[in-house]
């Protein structure tokens, strides 16, 4: 398997684009991707594509798979590692801070909306005017040490790679078609943000897509 990715300076500031966060959302290690193909499932032009392909792998966010390739003239991708995060503590230099705050700024607005249409969804639902499954919110509290959250998080972040393994080696069942669902796990501190911080834990992992999430 593929290792999972600290991101990098560059990694970060190209992440800042909404639509590159969205097509590393899609993209596996494992998984071969073209411009068309992504381009079908994003509803945009495959030339754009192509261009923010090139510039996610000058930042080593994905990387080419000839060997999966047609002809000379086929361009594969896939990601370049199994989930991408953000860089360990320590080790983000003063010149980087910026670009992580950029792309977390930028990442924290698409999963403000998420959540907003997901409330939105919850009014639908229940008010029976929308019958349709298209979300599910869940939020609670547990008391558990750091090292029991760390092994809450693995365990998380594990269900989430097998499931995507499964349905990448399955097909659906016969009259059932898949879509593409956003997901969001944050683990935190109930009292983040509002107390003085404690003793330094681990570096919350993070997707390219959905910070706080499992992997892609």
């Amino acid at each position: 398997m593929a290792d999972h990715v600290r991101m990098t300076s560059p990694m970060l500031k190209a992440m800042t684009h909404p639509l590159r966060r969205r097509i590393v959302s899609l993209m596996r290690h494992d998984q071969p991707m073209r411009a068309v193909d992504l381009a079908r499932q994003l509803d945009v032009p495959a030339n754009s594509v192509s261009f923010h392909l090139r510039t996610l792998a000058e930042a080593g966010m994905i990387v080419e798979a000839p060997e999966h390739a047609r002809d000379r003239r086929d361009r594969v991708w896939v990601a370049a590692g199994d989930g991408f995060s953000v860089p360990d503590p320590g080790t983000l230099g003063e010149e980087d801070e910026p670009a992580l705050r950029a792309y977390l700024d930028q990442a924290g607005i698409d999963l403000q909306q998420l959540v907003r249409n997901a409330m939105l969804w919850a009014v639908e639902w229940s008010s029976g005017r929308d019958e349709v499954q298209r979300a599910a919110l869940s939020l609670g509290t547990l008391s558990a040490t750091r090292a029991e959250m760390d092994q809450f998080v693995e365990e998380l972040e594990a269900v989430v790679r097998r499931l995507r393994q499964r349905l990448h080696e399955t097909e659906p069942e016969d009259g059932q078609v898949r879509q593409d669902w956003d997901f969001l796990t944050v683990v935190a501190e109930a009292d983040l943000g509002r107390a003085p911080a404690g003793e330094a834990g681990s570096a919350p992992r993070a997707t390219a897509a959905s910070p706080g999430s499992a992997d892609r």
